[in-house]
C-alpha cells in the first residue's frame, strides 16, 4: 500500500487541527516495519538462559518420567490385598521389613502380610501395589512414643509392625511409571515458548542445554547536545538522558539484549560515528529525538546519507514522528533502524507499539502466532475524561482495575504531556481514544491495553 492509500484529513472542529495527508495508521507503520525483520538464527542455550526464547528444534525424552513407579505420599509400601476390611474400629496389622528414603531402591520382594516404610519419591518396592499414608496409620502415636524417633534416628528406629486404618485400593498414591512423560515422546515442540514450567519439564528429562532461537542485539542511542548521563553533574541548559535507560529496560523487558551507546553530539559526523559504532553487532539500531523538524534534526539526514529513509509521521499521539529504514553496516549487513521521537513518554509509547513487535519477530515468537505482540486488552469505564484534541489515536497513561463485580475502570494518572514521564511510571495500562471521537466521557467505556501483563503465549499446535 502506498501513502497515498492510508491518507488522513481532520475536520476542524473544537481545538483540533487539520493533519498532514501523508499521515499513516499506527497498523500500516507496524505491518511495514515487520517485513524487514526476520526470525534469527539458532544457538545453543543453556538452560538457564532459555527463558522466554523459542524452541528451534523438537525435544524428545529418552527415558520414562518417573522412571519407576513411586510414592507420591509418605506411608507404608503394601499390598492392597492386605488391607481388606480396615477400618479404624477394626484395624489390621502388617510387619513392618524395612525403610525406604527416597533416592534409595528396595533389594527384595515384599511378601503378602508385609510392609515398607517409604517416603515420598521413593519408588515401590517390589511387590507393592499401594501405600497408606502415615495419616491412616498409628504412625503418629508410635513416632510420640519411640525415644530413638524423638533423638532423630528414625531410620533405625525398631518398628516391627504398624496399624493399618483403612482399606487401600491398588495404586492408591501411587504415581505409575511414565505418568508424566514416556521414553520417546515428544515433550516441547520448535515454535514453543520457554517459559518456567518448560525448564522444569526440559530439566526433568535431563536436558541441559536446547536450540533456541537467539535474543536480539538492540543497540541504543541517544542524540542531542543537551544530553547528561546520570551521575554526571547537572547544569544549567542541560538535561539527563532519560531515554537510553528506559528503552533498554523495555528491550530487556521484550526479551532482547540492549546495548546503550555513548550519546551522540547533534552534527552529522558525531552522529555518524556513533551509528557506526552501534552497528557492529547489533540487529536493531534505535534512536531518540532528531527525527521531527527541527534545526538540528540530522537523523533523517544520515540515515538517507548511509541507508534507505522509511516513514516519518503516523497517525498517534503521543509519537507522531518516527524513522524507519536501514543502514548499510560495515560488514556488508542492513541493520534496520527505528528512529523514535525525542520526548520520553513518545519514545516508550513508540517503542512499546513497534519495537516490542520486532523483538518478538526477530525471536520468532511470531511463527505460531502473529499477533503474539499483543498486550491483553479489556473494555473499561472512564473515571475521567479523555480528551483527543488533534484526530490522532490516543495513547492515555491510566491506572485499570477491577471493582468487586470484574467490572474493569480506568483513571488517568496525571498531566498527559509526552514530556511527563512520571505518567508512564504510574500507569499500568493505555486506555485508547479512536481518531475520530473528540472525547471519551466519564461513565463511557473504552479500549484500554494491559501493559503491566502478558497474554499467555499460544504454543504450537494449539487453536
Amino acid at each position: 500500500m502506498t501513502n497515498e492509500e492510508h491518507t488522513y484529513s481532520a475536520t476542524k472542529t473544537g481545538t483540533r487541527s487539520i493533519l498532514p495527508d501523508n499521515m499513516i495508521s499506527v497498523e500500516e507503520a507496524r505491518a511495514r516495519i515487520l517485513e524487514v525483520f526476520s526470525v534469527l538464527p539458532a544457538v545453543e542455550t543453556l538452560l538457564g538462559d532459555a527463558q522466554g526464547l523459542v524452541l528451534a528444534q523438537d525435544v524428545s525424552a529418552t527415558f520414562n518420567i518417573p522412571p519407576l513407579a513411586n510414592t507420591g505420599m509418605d506411608g507404608y509400601a503394601l499390598h492392597a490385598s492386605d488391607t481388606t476390611g480396615a477400618t479404624y474400629d477394626s484395624p489390621l496389622e502388617l510387619k513392618v521389613i524395612g525403610y525406604l528414603p527416597a533416592g534409595a531402591v528396595f533389594d527384595r520382594e515384599v511378601a503378602p502380610g508385609e510392609t515398607v516404610r517409604i517416603m515420598t519419591g521413593a519408588p515401590m518396592p517390589p511387590g507393592t501395589d499401594a501405600v497408606v499414608p502415615f495419616e491412616e496409620t498409628d504412625e503418629y502415636d508410635w513416632t510420640k512414643a519411640d525415644a530413638k524417633y524423638q533423638q532423630g534416628d528414625w531410620q533405625n528406629a525398631p518398628r516391627d509392625l504398624v496399624r493399618i486404618d483403612v482399606q487401600a485400593s491398588v495404586g492408591a498414591n501411587v504415581r505409575a511409571a511414565g505418568e508424566d512423560v514416556r521414553a520417546g515422546e515428544v515433550v516441547l515442540r520448535a515454535g514453543t515458548v520457554i517459559g518456567p514450567a518448560q525448564i522444569g519439564v526440559l530439566a526433568s528429562i535431563g536436558v541441559d542445554r536446547v536450540m533456541a532461537h537467539r535474543r536480539p542485539i538492540v543497540a541504543v542511542l541517544s542524540t542531542g547536545d543537551e544530553l547528561l548521563r546520570p551521575g554526571q553533574p547537572l547544569v544549567p541548559g542541560k538535561i539527563y538522558d532519560a531515554n537510553a535507560f528506559s528503552l533498554a529496560a523495555q528491550v530487556r523487558a521484550f526479551g532482547g539484549v540492549p546495548r546503550i551507546l555513548d550519546v551522540a553530539l547533534d552534527t552529522v559526523e558525531a552522529l555518524t560515528a556513533r551509528i557506526h559504532e552501534g552497528l557492529a553487532d547489533a540487529d536493531l539500531l534505535v534512536t531518540s529525538a532528531g527525527v521531527s523538524r527541527g534545526d538540528f534534526d540530522v537523523v533523517k539526514t544520515v540515515l538517507a546519507a548511509e541507508g534507505e529513509v522509511g516513514f516519518w509521521t503516523v497517525l498517534m499521539k503521543p509519537g507522531k514522528p518516527l524513522a524507519f529504514g536501514r543502514f548499510n553496516a560495515p560488514n556488508g549487513r542492513r541493520v534496520p533502524h527505528l528512529g523514535l521521537p525525542g520526548n520520553p513518554v513518545s519514545a516508550m509509547m513508540t517503542f512499546e507499539l513497534f519495537g516490542r513487535a520486532a523483538i518478538y519477530k526477530m525471536l520468532g515468537r511470531l511463527e505460531h502466532d502473529a499477533e503474539a505482540w499483543r498486550r491483553p486488552t479489556v473494555q473499561a469505564v472512564a473515571l475521567d475524561p479523555i480528551r483527543n484534541t488533534d484526530g490522532r489515536r490516543f495513547y492515555a497513561r491510566c491506572h485499570a482495575a477491577q471493582d468487586a463485580e470484574g467490572r474493569w475502570t480506568v483513571r488517568l494518572t496525571g498531566p498527559q504531556g509526552s514530556g511527563v514521564l512520571t505518567s508512564m511510571s504510574l500507569a499500568n495500562a493505555y486506555a485508547i481514544c479512536p481518531e475520530d471521537q473528540d472525547v471519551i466521557a466519564p461513565g463511557e467505556t473504552c479500549e484500554v491495553l494491559l501493559v503491566d501483563r502478558e497474554s499467555p503465549p499460544r504454543q504450537p499446535g494449539q487453536s
